[in-house]
C-alpha cells in the first residue's frame, strides 16, 4: 500500500479512528497495530507476512533465551546473538544478493574461459526487507550489548518490528527508541497531531509533486539519453538529485509525521542534506538512521575512532562499501559507495569531518559567498555520484558521461519543464527559510487564516499538480 494513494487515504482515518476511539487499552492498541501493519504490508503481497513473522519471532525468541542464559551462568548468550544474526542476514542476502552473486562469479569464471553451471532463482525481493531486517537485528545485538532489557511481551515487540508507518522504508529504528513507547500508555495530544499533520503534508508534496514530476522527466531522458545534449543529461542528473531526495525524505516525512498521529515518536532521518558545505555534512544528514545504524553496529564494532589512522580509515571505507551494496544487488551502488569513500576520506585524513556542526547560515537569513560555493560544489559532486546510482550498470554510467562530454549540440531548451523549476524553487525557499526546524512546514504564522491558506494552497498543489503515480525508490531497498 504506497502512502499516495487511495487505498492509504481511506486505512489511515480508519485506523486512527479505531486507534484512539475503540481500542483503548495499551495491550489492545498494540495488537491493533500489529493486524493493521500486517494489512498495509500484506496489501502489496500477503505471502511475505510468513517471513517478516519468522523475523520478528526469531529476534524475539533471542532476547528472551539471551536473557534466560544470563540469568543461569550458560555461557551461550554470543551465540543465541549470533545464531539470529546469521539467520536473518542469511534470508536477506537469498532474496537480495543471491542473483547477484551467483550471476557476477559465473561472469568472472567466463571471462577466463570457464563456465560454471549454476541456475539463478527466480526470486521475487519482499519490499522493504532491508529496513525491517535491520531492526531487528538492532534488538538483537542491543539486547546482548545489555543496553536494552528484552522484552517478554510479544504482541509488543510484533509492532516494533511491523510498526506500519516506517515499515517499508523506514526511519530503521533502535529498539532503544521505538520498543519502550509500545511498552507504555499513550495518549492523543491534539497539538502533536496538527504537527504530524503538517509534516505528511509536506512530506506528500515532495513526493507527489516534486518527485513524481521529476521521475517522469528523467526516465523519459535517461531511457534516449544518447539522443539528447549534454546541457539536458546534466539537468536531468539535477533533477534525478531532486527525484530521490523528494521520494524519500517525502516518505520519511509521511512516516514520522503519521507515526505522531498515532503518539510515536520515530528518528528523524534527513536534515536539508543539499544544505550542505562538504560531503562529511551531507552525511550527517542523509539518510541519518542509516549512517547510524552502520556506525553504531559495523564501524564502532570494527574499532571505530579508538586505533590508528589506517584503520580507522579502512572502517569508515568498508562502512562505505557496505552502505553502497546495502542499496542493492548491482555493481553500480558499490561503485556510488566507493566513490563517495574516496570523497569522504580525504577530508577524514585532514581531520575535517566535523568541520561544520551548525546550520549554514544559522543566525542569518544567506549564505555567506563562500558558504554559497561550498554548498554548490557538494551539490555537484553529490549529483555526480547520483548518475552512478542511477545508472542499470556501469556500462550504462560511462557511456551517459561520453554522451554529457560529447553531445555538445544546439541545448535544449523546450525539454525542461518550467513549472517544475517553479515547484523545486519553492522547496528550496521552503526549507531554507526552516533550516534549523525538524522539516519545512514545522513554523506558525501568526493567523489562523494564513495557516490554514497556506495548508489549503499545498494541498490544491498536491492534488493538481502531482506527477504520475509512481513507487517509492527506497520500497526496492
Amino acid at each position: 500500500m504506497l502512502f499516495n494513494s487511495l487505498e492509504f487515504l481511506i486505512f489511515l482515518p480508519v485506523v486512527f479512528i479505531l486507534y484512539w476511539f475503540v481500542f483503548k487499552p495499551l495491550r489492545w492498541q498494540n495488537l491493533f497495530i500489529v493486524i493493521s501493519s500486517y494489512v498495509f504490508y500484506g496489501w502489496w503481497n500477503w505471502h511475505f507476512l510468513l517471513l517478516i513473522a519468522f523475523t520478528s519471532f526469531c529476534s524475539y525468541f533471542s532476547g528472551i533465551m539471551i536473557q534466560h542464559d544470563r540469568q543461569n551462568g550458560g555461557g551461550y548468550a554470543k551465540c543465541y546473538a549470533a545464531l539470529n544474526i546469521m539467520v536473518n542476514l542469511f534470508i536477506l542476502c537469498l532474496y537480495k544478493y543471491y542473483n547477484f552473486f551467483v550471476e557476477s562469479l559465473a561472469e568472472a569464471f567466463s571471462s577466463v574461459g570457464i563456465e560454471l553451471n549454476i541456475n539463478s532463482l527466480n526470486i521475487v525481493l519482499p519490499v522493504g526487507i532491508s529496513f525491517y531486517t535491520f531492526q531487528a537485528l538492532s534488538y538483537t545485538i542491543d539486547v546482548y550489548r545489555k543496553k536494552i532489557e528484552p522484552t517478554k511481551d510479544v504482541i509488543a515487540f510484533l509492532a516494533f518490528i511491523s510498526f506500519f508507518p516506517q515499515l517499508v522504508a523506514g526511519p530503521i529504528e533502535r529498539a532503544t527508541n521505538l520498543l519502550p513507547q509500545f511498552l507504555k500508555k499513550r495518549v492523543f495530544i491534539y497539538s502533536v497531531a496538527v504537527d504530524g499533520t503538517k509534516q505528511i503534508l509536506w512530506g506528500l508534496f515532495k513526493k507527489m509533486v516534486i518527485a513524481d514530476n521529476c521521475a517522469d522527466i528523467v526516465d523519459n531522458i535517461w531511457n534516449n539519453y544518447a539522443e539528447h545534449s549534454s546541457l539536458m543529461l546534466i539537468v536531468t542528473a539535477i533533477f534525478f538529485a531532486f527525484q530521490i531526495y523528494g521520494d524519500f525524505s517525502g516518505y520519511s516525512d509521511i512516516a514520522i509525521g503519521t507515526a505522531r498521529l498515532f503518539g510515536i515518536n520515530l528518528m528523524r532521518n534527513f536534515n536539508f542534506p543539499y544544505f550542505s558545505r562538504d560531503v562529511a555534512e551531507f552525511w550527517k544528514r542523509w539518510h541519518i538512521s542509516l549512517n547510524t545504524w552502520f556506525v553504531d553496529y559495523v564501524y564502532i564494532p570494527l574499532g571505530g575512532s579508538r586505533e590508528g589512522k589506517n584503520k580507522q580509515l579502512r572502517n569508515t571505507f568498508i562502512i562505505f562499501f557496505t552502505s553502497g551494496l546495502w542499496h542493492g544487488a548491482n555493481w553500480t551502488f558499490i561503485l556510488w559507495g566507493i566513490y563517495h569513500a574516496l570523497l569522504f576520506l580525504p577530508l577524514m585524513i585532514i581531520g575535517k569531518t566535523k568541520k561544520y556542526t551548525e546550520t549554514v547560515a544559522e543566525g542569518r537569513s544567506l549564505p555567506s559567498i563562500k558558504e554559497f560555493f561550498m554548498m554548490l560544489l557538494t551539490f555537484a559532486l553529490i549529483v555526480f555520484g547520483w548518475i552512478i546510482f542511477r545508472a542499470n550498470n556501469i556500462t550504462e554510467f560511462v557511456d551517459y558521461l561520453y554522451c554529457i562530454v560529447n553531445n555538445f549540440c544546439v541545448a535544449e531548451t523546450e525539454g525542461i519543464p518550467k513549472k517544475l523549476l517553479l515547484f523545486i524553487a519553492i522547496l528550496l525557499c521552503v526549507e531554507w527559510l526552516n533550516r534549523t526546524k525538524q522539516y519545512g512546514l514545522q513554523f506558525s504564522l501568526p493567523k489562523r487564516w494564513m495557516r490554514w491558506g497556506l495548508y489549503l494552497f499545498i494541498a490544491f498543489i498536491v492534488l493538481t499538480q502531482a506527477g504520475q503515480q509512481v513507487q517509492f525508490i527506497y520500497f526496492q531497498f
